[in-house]
């Protein structure tokens, strides 16, 4: 999968968790994609301030990017 590629991938993952962001009054946003294997979002809205967007980062986002683009290895929220 080249970097264009990867990039669209990634998109259609958040695109897939985004409704459910929304809905609590969050949104994320795909920063930059490192090495091809590392993600930088950043969680806006009410996913800053969440006591569980780590939680969310990792059993929702993360393992949806997975899903579609499976080299990624870690996805970082950058605040």
């Amino acid at each position: 999968m080249n970097s264009e590629e990867l990039i669209l991938n990634v998109e259609k993952a958040l695109d897939e968790i985004r409704p459910f962001l929304q809905s609590d009054g969050g949104d994320i946003n795909l920063l930059s994609i490192e090495e091809g294997k590392f993600v930088k979002v950043q969680l806006v809205g009410a996913c800053t301030a969440c006591s569980v967007n780590q939680m969310t980062l990792k059993s929702g986002v993360e393992m949806t990017i997975k899903k579609y683009a499976p080299q990624i290895e870690r996805v970082i929220n950058v605040e």
